[in-house]
């Protein structure tokens, strides 16, 4: 049930929804980018970060401080997201779709002057985020599988149909490797994130 192979084939099983997952992702970044009006909306989700910072310049160890941060921030939200899917699936939507938003936003309003928007991409996101954002992307999907499967679950009750259980069983088993491997991906991404991404942008000042 751990193996790749297997989440490989539950991967294609679910490309549709990795698909528009990611779709909705692209889509938060144009709005964030293009809609300068939306700074309020978004303000809570740069203070949350902003906080986060503080946090970490004030601890006595930087570095652990900012990875433990990073990672748990990530695991647990995209846990979350993953199984509060079951709530028709609204919960994955909006957080794809802020995070998105979020980061469209900070290309538009680069919080780090002194370098250009092409450093800041390739030195302060991608080392990290090649694995993070995917694995956001994917914990979204599910969720929102599980909120089509609500849908469906509801129909089902209608009809009386006793069979959905096991459907809805299945696949909640399924996810139980998939949160592993999500949390794995998203420990490296932060090591990365708190290492390598912090170093890159240093040079980067240089």
């Amino acid at each position: 049930m751990f193996s790749w192979r297997a989440m490989k084939q539950h991967f294609i099983e679910m490309r549709g929804y990795i698909a528009f997952m990611t779709i909705l992702f692209l889509a938060g970044i144009f709005v964030g980018a293009s809609n300068a009006s939306l700074e309020q909306m978004i303000s809570g989700q740069i203070a949350g970060l902003q906080e986060m910072s503080r946090q970490i310049d004030e601890s006595s160890n930087p570095g652990l401080m900012m990875f433990l941060l990073i990672f748990f921030n990530n695991a647990i939200k995209s846990l979350l997201v993953m199984y509060l899917g079951v709530f028709f699936g609204v919960v994955p939507l909006f957080f794809i779709l802020i995070n998105g938003m979020v980061l469209g936003y900070l290309f538009a309003n680069n919080p780090q002057p002194t370098i250009d928007l092409f450093t800041l991409i390739t030195r302060g996101i991608l080392p990290h985020g090649i694995i993070e954002i995917p694995a956001i992307i994917i914990a979204g999907a599910y969720g929102l599988r599980f909120g089509v499967l609500t849908f469906k679950g509801v129909g089902a009750l209608f009809r009386r149909d006793g069979r959905f259980g096991r459907v809805y069983e299945a696949f909640a088993v399924r996810t139980v490797p998939l949160m592993v491997w999500l949390t794995v991906a998203l420990l490296l991404a932060a090591v990365i994130e708190s290492t390598v991404t912090v170093w890159l942008l240093s040079t980067a000042f240089k």
